[in-house]
């Protein structure tokens, strides 16, 4: 379970471009689907870990909304100079 939540936080910090917020998105909407699925037939350790990829997707979703508005600013004053 730890590698695996390393590699997917590996991903959304370095492995997947700065501005792309399809790809936490997605995975966000996978782990909740998988926590609903497991409402019907509980199983502690993979909640545990579809929680944190889901927190792992809104930090990888808040850095690509971040860096997207990044690139316009700077895209802006670069336009304006």
């Amino acid at each position: 379970m730890a590698l695996i939540l390393f590699a997917y936080f590996w991903q959304q910090t370095r492995g997947v471009r700065d501005d792309d917020w399809r790809h936490p998105v997605i995975n966000g909407i996978g782990a909740v689907l998988l926590l609903v699925s497991l409402v019907y037939k509980p199983n502690p350790a993979s909640i545990l870990i579809e929680f944190c990829w889901f927190a792992i997707s809104i930090i990888g979703l808040v850095r690509a909304l971040r860096n997207r508005q990044r690139a316009k600013r700077a895209k802006a004053s670069a336009t304006s100079s």
